[in-house]
Formats: structure tokens, C-alpha cells, sequence
């Protein structure tokens, strides 16, 4: 059974901008993956921003979008209470919208992998005690905030 890939800012941003640490990881796995990638606006809003000094980045990002290749599959209006209570639980962190709204979507899809630079995702848990599925680069599962 293929897993459902769920896509975090960090990874889409690599992918893009040719300057980041990251690019030819993200590319790499990018590549492995069948779309669609599931993403939710937050995600999309920061990558639009971190993007905005890139040429072509923000169009890049809505393309992808626009291609099918990203599916926005999550609203925050009917998931607001679960996402504050996410966001009330990892307060000291602080998790952002982006973030909780990707736990949250671990949670409604069950057999899904988190693509993530982000090393938050392995100390968040779902349904309160469950590890989240994430594929982060080897470098990023050791060192520490």
C-alpha cells in the first residue's frame, strides 16, 4: 500500500530555492514521492513568504498547486478545535498553525508520512501519545533545538 505524504514548508522551500541546504535532498525525495502531496494552506502561506525574495518562487509554489502536484485538503475553520488544543499542549515550543495543522492531518490520515526539515515533528505526537511517521534528513535526527 503506498502512503499518503503529507509535505511541510521546509521541504517545499528546498525544493525550490536552489540556495537551500536542503535542495538536493527535497528534490530527491520529492521525485520518489506520487503525487498528490497533501499540504494545508498555512504550509502554503509560509512558503509563499519565505519564498518571496526567490525569483519565480511564489509562482513555483502556486504551480504546483495549480498542476494538481499539491492538494490543499484540510480546513482550519472545522479542525479549529482540535488544532488549539495542539497548539495549547506544545504552548512552550510554540507550535505553529502550520505545524499543528500537519499533526492534525497525521491524525485524519492514518497510513500518512510527514516530508519535514522540521525536528518538532519528532517530539509532536498524535492522538496524544503516537509517534508521527516522518521522512527527515539523517543529519536533522540527532541534533537538537
Amino acid at each position: 500500500m503506498t502512503r499518503l505524504v503529507l509535505i511541510d514548508t521546509g521541504p517545499l522551500v528546498a525544493s525550490i530555492n536552489r540556495g537551500d541546504r536542503f535542495h538536493a535532498w527535497a528534490r530527491e525525495r520529492l521525485g520518489e514521492m506520487v503525487p498528490p502531496l497533501l499540504t494545508c494552506e498555512a504550509v502554503l502561506a509560509e512558503a509563499c513568504f519565505l519564498l518571496a525574495s526567490t525569483s519565480g518562487g511564489r509562482a513555483a509554489v502556486m504551480g504546483l498547486v495549480e498542476r494538481g502536484i499539491l492538494q490543499v485538503d484540510f480546513r482550519v475553520a472545522t479542525q479549529a478545535t482540535s488544532l488549539a488544543a495542539l497548539m495549547a499542549k506544545y504552548a512552550d515550543f510554540p507550535m505553529s498553525l502550520a505545524d499543528a495543522c500537519l499533526v492534525r492531518m497525521t491524525e485524519l490520515h492514518e497510513n500518512s508520512v510527514l516530508l519535514t526539515l522540521d525536528r518538532d515533528f519528532m517530539i509532536y505526537r498524535r492522538h496524544g501519545r503516537r509517534v508521527l511517521a516522518v521522512l527527515i534528513p539523517p543529519e536533522l535526527t540527532t541534533a537538537r533545538r
